[in-house]
C-alpha cells in the first residue's frame, strides 16, 4: 500500500524523497507566483523544467539550467498546444499552466487530434485542502471544470475521486454524494436519484476498496456529531474523506470559502487527461502551485509503485 499522505508535510516530504526528477511542463512561466514555486521545486532537486515561454527567461533560472529546457513561442495559444505537445509526446509527464487563461490551456488540452484527453475520459477536477482545526485533508470535486455532471460524469468523478484518494494512501476513503439534505428529493433535485446506482456500484467494487453513499450534506459527511444529532445511519460516519459536490456553483463557492474565511491550503489537479495537469488559478498563491505540482508528482509516483 502506498504511503499514507496525512497532511501537506507529508506530500512535500513525499516529493523530497521521490526517486528521480519528474519532467513538468510549464506554459507561460510569467508570473511571480509560478516563478517561485518553479524555483523551490528545482531547488528541492524534484523537477526537470520544460518552460514554454512568450518572453524571455528570468535570470534568476540561471543557476538551474542543466535541469531547466527553454522553448520560445510567439503567442499564448501556440504556447498552450507546444506545452500539450511535450506531453503528448512523452517528453514531460505533467503539464502545469501559469499566466495563461484556463480557457486557452483547456482549448489546447480537449483538441480532439493533438490533445491530451483519452478518448471515453471525462475531464473533471479535483482539490484537495488542508482546514485548520479539521482532523485530515478533505477531497473534493469539481469546483472548476463541470457545471452540472451528468450521470456518467458523477460515476466517473466518484471512480477518480476513489483511485485519487488510494495513491495517497487511503486505503478505503470514505466519499459523501453530497446534497442540502440526507433526503431524496426527485422532484426538485432529480440528480439525486442517481445516487443509489452508484451507491449499488461501490457495494460490487466497481471503484475499488471504497465506501460511498448519500445523499448526505456537508455538514454530517464531515461531523460524527451532526450525523449522530439528527439520528441519521451512514456508513460515512460523519467522517467522510471526499466530497462529490453535485455542481459546480456550490463547490466553487466552498473552494474560495475554505480558503478566504479559513486560510485553507488547497492543490487541485484536472483528472481524465493522459498524465496530470496543473491547473490553477492565476491568483493562486505560490504555495498552492507547488503543492499542485507535488500532487501531481505524488500521482505518479503511485502509479510507478
Amino acid at each position: 500500500m502506498e504511503t499514507f499522505i496525512r497532511d501537506f508535510n507529508d506530500l512535500m516530504t513525499d516529493l523530497t524523497n521521490q526517486s528521480r526528477r519528474r519532467r513538468v511542463a510549464v506554459v507561460c512561466l510569467d508570473d511571480e507566483r509560478t516563478k517561485e514555486a518553479v524555483l523551490q521545486a528545482l531547488e528541492m532537486k524534484a523537477i526537470d523544467a520544460l518552460l514554454v515561454c512568450c518572453h524571455p527567461l528570468d535570470p534568476m533560472f540561471d543557476s538551474h539550467r542543466d535541469h531547466v529546457t527553454v522553448f520560445e513561442a510567439a503567442d499564448l495559444p501556440t504556447a498552450a498546444a507546444l506545452g500539450v505537445r511535450l506531453v503528448r509526446e512523452g517528453k514531460a509527464e505533467i503539464l502545469m499552466k501559469g499566466l495563461i487563461g484556463s480557457d486557452v490551456i483547456l482549448r489546447a488540452i480537449l483538441n480532439k487530434e493533438t490533445g491530451i484527453l483519452s478518448s471515453g475520459k471525462v475531464l473533471t477536477h479535483l482539490a484537495v485542502a488542508s482546514i485548520p482545526h479539521f482532523p485530515r485533508l478533505l477531497y473534493y470535486t469539481d469546483a472548476a471544470v463541470l457545471p452540472r455532471p451528468t450521470q456518467e460524469q458523477r460515476v466517473a468523478q466518484v471512480a477518480y475521486m476513489a483511485d485519487f484518494c488510494h495513491r495517497m494512501g487511503i486505503s478505503r476513503p470514505k466519499i459523501s454524494l453530497i446534497h442540502c439534505s440526507e433526503k431524496t428529493d426527485a422532484k426538485n433535485f432529480p440528480f439525486v436519484l442517481g445516487y443509489q446506482e452508484i451507491k449499488d456500484m461501490a457495494q460490487r467494487g466497481d471503484f475499488g476498496p471504497c465506501i460511498v453513499d448519500g445523499p448526505l450534506d456537508l455538514k454530517t459527511s464531515c461531523s460524527r456529531e451532526s450525523m449522530d444529532v439528527k439520528g441519521i445511519q451512514s456508513p460515512i460516519a460523519g467522517e467522510a474523506d471526499a466530497l462529490v459536490i453535485p455542481e459546480i456553483e456550490s463547490a466553487n463557492i466552498f473552494h474560495k470559502a475554505i480558503t478566504l474565511f479559513t486560510g485553507a491550503d488547497i492543490a487541485c489537479l484536472l483528472q481524465g487527461t493522459e498524465a496530470p495537469v496543473v491547473l490553477p488559478s492565476r491568483s493562486d498563491s505560490a504555495r498552492t502551485k507547488l503543492l499542485s505540482l507535488a500532487l501531481a508528482c505524488r500521482m505518479l509516483s503511485a502509479a510507478d509503485a
